[in-house]
Parts: C-alpha cells; structure tokens; sequence
C-alpha cells in the first residue's frame, strides 16, 4: 500500500491492482485520489481508474489460475487463509487507521470490523478442511454413491463501502476456501483494506491468478466482471437499484448470483417493553457507524403507552453523541458529499411531509466538525407509515418514530415496506416475541437486540427487495455459493 506522505499531502504514488501475481497500473493511465471524509482536502491516497480492457486481464488470470487452485488440497488452501489472517492480526493497527481516514469509522467500530475480517479468514481456513462431500446408500449392491463439492470457476466479487474490509472479506475467505479463483473491485470510496487483504493473501503464498484486484468505477470494471464470459458466478453488495441491474445481467448472462441491498430496518417497541432500554438499543442500531450500515435501525415503532418516554430518552441518546473524527470522536462523518447531501434531503422531505425534527437534523457546528461531512444524529418523531422517510432507506443516522397502538398494528407496520433485511422487537411478553419471529418478514430477527450486529457462522440475507433471495452470505451458507455439487455412482 501506498500512502500519501504527510509532509507533503497531495503528491502520492498511485496505489496499483494485483493481477496475475503482479501489481500493474491501468491500461487508461488515469487515476482517482481518495480524500478522508473528516477533512475533505486531506487525500489519503490514490488508485488505478481502470477501465474494462482491465477487468477483462483480471479475468483472464482467474481462468488461467482455476484449475490449479481447484487441484489444491484444502488443508492448503485453508493454511493460506490463516496465515493471510494472522497477517492481518499483525496489521490491525494499520488498517484500522486506514479504515477511520477512507471511510470515517469511528476507531472502535473500525478496529471491530478489522477484527471481524481476521476472524472470517480463520473460520474459513478451518472450513477449508471440511469440503468434500458425503456418502449415501445406495440401492445397488456394488455401487458407491457419493457426492463431491466442487469450486463453481472464477467468482466476481463487488463490493461496498460501508463495511470496505469485513463485507470483502465474508465474500473472498469462502470463495477461495472451496477452490474458486476470483476477480474483486472494491468500492472506490474506500478500496485501501482490500489490497491490504491482498498483499496478505500475497504474502501467505497465495498462487498467481488465483486473486485479481482492479480499481475502478462500477460502470466499466464491474460491467465487464458481470458479462465477461470467463466469470461464473457474481456476489454483489450494494444498493437495490444497482444491484437489480446486476442481478439481471447475471442472470441473462447464465451466472450463478447472489444480491445483498439495502433494508428499511424497523425495532418493535412493546406495551411491555422499558422505555429506557428500548432507546438504547434503537441508537445503538440507528446511530452506530453513522447510520451507514445496510441492517441500521431507520423505523422506531413504538406502542402508544410508552411512546413519549421512549422518544425522551432516544431524543437524549442523540443528543449525548461525540460527534467529529473518527480517530477520536464517537461518530464520524458520512463517507461522502452526496451521502450527506441525501441525509439532509430526506430530513427536508419528512419536515415537508409533516414530521417533527425532535433531535439533530442538520450539520452539527465547530472546529471538529467545519470541513467534514458530518451530520447530526437525528430523531424524526410525528411520522405516519406512508411517508416518504419511513418508506425509502436513507443510509445515515436518522431514526422515523411511528406510534402505534398495539402490538398487531406495530407488526403489520414493520412489515408494510419492500425491503426485508433485518427485524427486532423490544419486549418483555415471550408470547409477543415469539410471534414477531414467526411473523417478520425479514432475513435477521432479534428479540431485544439492535438490528445491526451479525454472527460470522450463520446465513445472512433478506427477503424482498433486500436480497435476490438466491444464496445467503457466511457460514456454511456463505461456502454453498461458491460450489457445485456432483453425484458419483461409482461402480468399479
């Protein structure tokens, strides 16, 4: 990695993508700088601004690469992975301040997910070992029935960059662990991480081709992964609108997909439920990582009877937030300019629908804060179901609070959207708990818990227009992506 030499910020040398073994520059000779969202006119580094003829290279080396790596055993495969991890494990320190400057991580939420990362390369390393397939009984006396799981081929990874470390990684670990080779472009906004990831990979012994790393916009690179002919399955995360389109061209393109988008996260707040726990958990969920995290908590609903308590005590949730850099403050900026400018524009639309700003709403004041993209965490209150604000995913820290009057309308409110990702209910009625699990139309359902937060071993995905609803993400899941099985009645 190449970072900007501070003595003199705005020289750097280009940072380069890995493909075939080597790093290379683009075939376009055009670059693109990354600027820390804390303090716009700080660049943190720069990339390659490839372009098609680029991924297609990519491509290229993965295809050269399969077969070998297919053949390799995968006790190998996985001694790669946890030496790639205990790399990272090495490094945290280093990536987590990578993370806070190119996405705005608050320090503890980055330094979790670089450890999330560690811990999915380790977990995959020890799966790596597993793969094979089972044994049946067969109906023939001298016949052996089996089956075997096999890579699927080359594997096109595209990624967001919310979570620029953890979300590449619960994508590549499980690629590589079952034997694919893969072509990954990063997010643009922050795709630091992921060639650290890949110097580790690198450096662990991993074969030439196997991994291939291109910068680069969506519209050239991630087209030409998604349609390029030598590329057989595609995991996108992203937004709904892209990630449709991608969707659709996989699939007309004879691909195995899977999809992860966005959500419209509702916490359930019980008659039975403590007020005061209740606005902790929803800030924890709504308020954590800026807001930016696809599972955050953006729909408060909360039953009458404890509703203006509940409201008190997240409207002082909010306001008791250290906003500023992440390198040490509690929350930190929007990744982006045009992140920022669409908070603000929803919280406009809401006030013209009639919502009440009961905290926040606008850009907090102060030295910390005067240059960043910065936003103070906000609490909307007087929401009705079909506004705008409680209908369409924002994607920063704004919480809508909906009243209700009992529990049967609270449920039909947490489903009446058209995303389905993740789902939580706040009470003290193991009845009404029971029935939310059963009846959530969601991916992830937590009982007293944020809607953010995730298990690295168990599936992760959502209904509706969350995911494709094909494969889920992680786990022995997350490996089921990335292979094939094949039946063997073998009768030699």
């Amino acid at each position: 990695m190449v970072w900007v030499d501070r003595e003199d910020p705005y020289v750097t040398e280009p940072n380069q993508n890995y493909v075939g073994g080597e790093w290379v520059s683009s075939e376009t000779g055009e670059t693109f700088e990354v600027h820390n969202p804390a303090a716009p006119d700080q660049t943190v580094a720069s990339y390659q601004q490839s372009g098609a003829a680029d991924a297609a290279e990519a491509v290229e080396a993965a295809a050269d690469a399969q077969d070998e790596w297919a053949a390799t055993p995968g006790p190998e495969r996985g001694r790669i992975l946890r030496q790639a991890g205990t790399t990272l494990a090495e490094r945290k320190d280093e990536l987590t301040a990578m993370l806070v400057e190119e996405e705005g991580k608050a320090r503890p939420e980055a330094a979790g997910e670089v450890q999330r990362a560690i811990d999915i390369f380790h977990y995959f390393a020890g799966k790596a070992s597993d793969l094979g397939g089972t044994v049946k009984g067969s109906s023939g006396r001298d016949t052996t029935l089996y089956t075997r799981d096999e890579p699927v081929g080359v594997a096109a990874l595209i990624t967001p960059w919310n979570y620029p470390i953890a979300i590449p990684a619960w994508k590549l670990a499980p690629a590589l662990a079952a034997g694919n080779s893969v072509v990954i472009k990063p997010a643009s906004a922050a795709p630091g991480v992921v060639l650290a990831v890949t110097e580790a990979l690198d450096e662990a012994g991993l074969p030439d081709g196997v991994l291939n790393v291109v910068t680069g916009p969506g519209s050239s690179v991630g087209n030409e992964f998604i349609t390029n002919e030598g590329t057989d399955a595609v995991s996108f995360t992203g937004s709904g609108q892209v990630g449709q389109m991608v969707y659709d061209q996989a699939t007309d393109a004879g691909k195995r997909v899977q999809t992860e988008m966005g959500g419209k996260n509702p916490t359930l707040v019980t008659d039975s439920a403590d007020p005061a726990e209740a606005a902790e958990i929803v800030a924890s969920g709504g308020f954590g990582t800026t807001g930016q995290s696809c599972t955050a908590c953006s729909r408060a609903i909360v039953h009458e009877d404890v509703y203006d308590e509940f409201v008190a005590e997240l409207v002082d949730a909010a306001e008791a937030i250290d906003i500023g850099p992440g390198s040490d403050h509690e929350m930190g900026p929007q990744v982006s300019a045009d992140e920022l400018e669409s908070t603000l524009e929803y919280i406009d639309i809401a006030r013209d629908e009639g919502a009440t700003v009961a905290a926040g709403g606008e850009k907090p004041t102060g030295d910390a804060v005067e240059t960043g993209h910065f936003v103070e965490p906000t609490v909307l209150t007087d929401v009705d179901n079909d506004d705008t604000i409680a209908c369409e995913e924002v994607f920063g820290p704004v919480v809508a609070v909906i009243e209700v009057s009992d529990f049967d309308e609270g449920l039909h409110v947490a489903n009446d959207v058209e995303y389905g990702l993740s789902a939580s209910v706040v009470t003290d009625d193991h009845t009404e708990a029971n029935r939310f699990i059963d009846e959530a139309e969601a991916g992830v359902v937590k009982v007293n818990e944020k809607t953010t937060g995730l298990e690295l071993h168990v599936p992760f995905g959502g209904f509706k227009r969350s995911s494709s609803e094909t494969w889920r993400e992680q786990g022995d899941a997350g490996l089921e992506f990335y292979t094939i099985e094949k039946t063997v009645y073998d009768n030699y």
